[in-house]
């Protein structure tokens, strides 16, 4: 890994997790809009980004200090930003890619906040697993479609396109 892959890592890393830090009101619970979820869509263009995102998301959470939210909430980040990834290789659509981290954060959140904080089984529970994941979901969806969804489509047409291929390591050619 080159220096300059493992500096915008870092800083990726840095971004994500500071901007929900930031906004933590919103970032954590049962109802969430985690704002920085908006990042987990550079994948489709950017796949070097997955594992800053993920990182990102790591550290975030590590300050829940609820190892299983540390370990399958960034879990769900780092398959929802492959999922983008092989979607932005395959040029699928954008909705589509939006839909990812929708999915695994819902599903993947949900149950780790009926099991990790409400301590219900979501086998015995499953009802309450259900409106877990919908709530994350929701939460989820919210982001990437209002905010994500609208960026993704302009920013291959942004003046800042380039400077972001440059930062994660693409050349023009790439780009």
């Amino acid at each position: 890994m080159s220096v300059k892959r493992l500096s915008s890592t870092a800083v990726l890393a840095a971004v994500y997790a500071l901007t929900t830090l930031l906004l933590a009101p919103l970032s954590f619970g049962v109802v969430q809009c985690r704002i920085a979820e908006v990042l987990c869509l550079l994948p489709y263009f950017f796949p070097e980004s997955v594992w800053g995102l993920f990182l990102g998301c790591a550290m975030a959470n590590l300050l829940t200090g609820n190892m299983m939210d540390f370990v399958i909430g960034s879990l769900a980040t780092l398959l929802a930003g492959l999922a983008v990834a092989e979607l932005g290789h395959r040029r699928s659509s954008a909705a589509l890619a939006c839909f990812m981290p929708v999915l695994f954060n819902g599903l993947m959140v949900g149950f780790v906040i009926t099991l990790g904080y409400e301590g219900l089984s979501p086998l015995r529970h499953p009802l309450t697993y259900a409106l877990n994941s919908l709530s994350v979901a929701a939460g989820e969806a919210l982001v990437l479609y209002a905010l994500g969804l609208p960026l993704l489509r302009a920013l291959p047409r942004s003046r800042f396109f380039p400077l972001l291929g440059s930062f994660f390591g693409c050349t023009k050619e790439q780009l």
